[in-house]
């Protein structure tokens, strides 16, 4: 049997489309309008079909390949926060989530999976997008799923929410389950950052992984018009300095032979994760290069769906469209 074949829109640095891939579909096509992401792909997988474009200016029909597909996937830019609603910006987010919906209009997936904030399948706020999109993808005879997942579950870690719409044909649509979480034990910082930080000799790599004892916060990308990347807001910040990291920053690399590492000392003593180790907590495997500088380099990480949750959506998806319709109505 031949395996499944996905669209992804808005794809970043690849998370969600790594994750599928790991589920055993196929991209067909990929689009980014960031030229350094669409560098990322390229590098990580000439062998796929990568288109540079915005997708409010995309056309299907100028690219066939995208029709008969099984699945439209979407790891959209998060939709804002009311305390950002006044900017120029502030619907754009919203505008590419209809324009999925639309997408799946023109090319009739078998499935479809949205990946956003965990509000977009849960808060009030959204409730005019998620009627938008159940009625359209109702009309066009989907059944709706809104749920969300902690990447945690699936051994990421990281504290991750993530709003998720998956939206399956009728006749597959009572086959798809929700993923359950892979993972018993939350995988800690320590653990996955720990050869990395004594990678350069670092004397008390041992003694920071140690107390690094839990998953990281939640990673936030932030925008192209922001300054400089750190590790998130306040709250965040608080939780990596009690692992003895400075959140303010993104490191250059990782500590040297003889960094003296004493968080009661202020930031310049404690230690700063780098954006390769962020991808590390992010979920991506460490063969993914991630092109630009390093802030460009830690936003597209920072946005990504972190892989595993894309593996075990897409193997959701696998699973429910793999079933024989006549075997489920009968059942």
């Amino acid at each position: 049997m031949s395996a499944p074949t996905f669209v992804d829109v808005c794809s970043g640095g690849g998370g969600l489309a790594l994750g599928l891939e790991q589920a055993g579909f196929e991209p067909r096509m990929l689009l980014d309008d960031d030229a350094l992401a669409v560098t990322t792909l390229r590098t990580n997988r000439p062998q796929w079909d990568v288109l540079h474009t915005d997708l409010l200016d995309f056309d299907p029909a100028e690219h066939p390949v995208c029709y008969d597909v099984d699945l439209l996937s979407a790891g959209l830019p998060r939709v804002k926060s009311s305390a950002t609603v006044g900017r120029t910006d502030s619907h754009v987010e919203e505008r590419l989530l209809r324009a999925t919906v639309y997408l799946a209009h023109a090319i009739r997936p078998r499935a479809v999976l949205i990946e956003n904030v965990p509000g977009l399948a849960l808060s009030g706020r959204y409730q005019r997008f998620r009627d938008f999109a159940r009625a359209e993808l109702t009309h066009l005879g989907y059944e709706c799923t809104w749920f969300v997942v902690n990447a945690v579950d699936f051994g990421v870690p990281q504290n991750r929410r993530l709003g998720l719409l998956v939206a399956v044909e009728r006749q597959w649509a009572e086959s798809f389950r929700v993923p359950e979480p892979t993972v018993r034990q939350p995988t800690t910082v320590g653990t996955v950052l720990g050869p990395s930080m004594a990678s350069r000799g670092w004397q008390d790599a041992v003694r920071w992984a140690a107390q690094a004892d839990q998953p990281a916060p939640t990673l936030v990308g932030g925008s192209k018009n922001r300054g400089g990347a750190d590790l998130g807001p306040t709250g965040a910040k608080r939780k990596w300095a009690a692992m003895g990291v400075n959140g303010h920053t993104v490191g250059d690399e990782v500590p040297g032979a003889d960094f003296v590492w004493a968080p009661a000392l202020g930031r310049d003593n404690m230690v700063k994760i780098t954006a390769a180790q962020a991808a590390l907590l992010q979920g991506f495997p460490e063969s993914w290069e991630i092109a630009g500088r390093k802030t460009a380099r830690y936003r597209q990480i920072g946005h990504a769906t972190p892989p595993p949750v894309g593996r075990a959506v897409g193997r959701a998806i696998a699973v429910a469209l793999n079933e024989d319709p006549a075997i489920s109505d009968a059942g």
